[in-house]
C-alpha cells in the first residue's frame, strides 16, 4: 500500500489555509494546515510532505526563519518549499526566500491553477521518490539472496571437487538445498 503525499500548508490567517485547502482539493495530496512556524517544524518532527506552502510574514518566527530550520534538519533538508506572500514589489523578499531554500516565490493574489500546477509536480517526484527506494530495496534483497545462493554453489563445488565420495556429495546438495529453500522465504 502506498502511502498518500502529504503537503504542509503553513499561514498564520486561517481564512488563508482554508483557501489554500479547498485549491489543493482533488489534487492526489493530504493538506496538513498549521498556524505558526513553530507548528510546522513541530509537524515536520512526526510526518513526512511532497512540499510546504510556507507564508513568508508571520507573526513570531516568519517563514524566512521557519524555512531556516526546515533546511537545517538532516530530516526535513529536501522538502520543497513554496513561499506564499501578500507582499509583492518587493524582490528583496523573493530573493532572501530562495536564499533560505525555497525552490519558488508566489505573491498573491496568485493564480490557483498555477499553484495545483506546481504541487503536482513536486506530489509526482514524491511519488516516484518512494517507488525507486522501494525497487531498490527489492534489488538489494534479491542481490543478497543471489549471493547466498553463488556462495552455496561455490561451497558445494568446492566439497565435490576436494571428495568425489557419498559423504561430500550429500553435504553438497544438503547445503545447495538449504541455500536454495533459505532465500526463498
Amino acid at each position: 500500500m502506498t502511502q498518500m503525499a502529504k503537503a504542509l500548508l503553513v499561514d498564520d490567517r486561517r481564512e488563508n489555509l482554508m483557501a489554500l485547502e479547498a485549491i489543493l482539493q482533488g489534487l492526489p495530496v493530504q493538506s496538513v494546515a498549521v498556524e505558526s512556524g513553530e507548528a510546522a517544524l513541530k509537524q515536520l518532527l512526526v510526518d513526512d510532505f511532497a512540499v510546504i506552502l510556507l507564508d513568508a510574514q508571520m507573526p513570531d518566527m516568519d517563514g524566512f526563519e521557519t524555512a531556516s530550520h526546515i533546511k537545517r534538519r538532516e530530516r526535513t533538508r529536501h522538502v520543497p518549499i513554496i513561499f506564499l506572500t501578500a507582499a509583492d514589489k518587493d524582490a528583496q523578499l523573493a530573493l532572501r526566500g530562495y536564499a533560505v531554500g525555497a525552490v519558488d516565490y508566489l505573491t498573491k493574489p496568485f493564480d490557483p491553477w498555477v499553484l495545483r500546477a506546481k504541487v503536482s509536480v513536486f506530489v509526482e517526484l514524491w511519488v516516484k521518490t518512494r517507488q525507486l527506494a522501494a525497487q531498490s530495496d527489492v534489488v538489494r534483497e534479491r542481490d543478497a539472496q543471489w549471493r547466498v545462493l553463488t556462495d552455496a554453489v561455490d561451497e558445494a563445488t568446492t566439497l565435490l571437487r576436494a571428495d568425489d565420495g557419498t559423504e561430500a556429495r550429500d553435504r553438497a546438495v544438503d547445503i545447495l538445498e538449504q541455500a536454495r529453500w533459505g532465500s526463498t522465504s
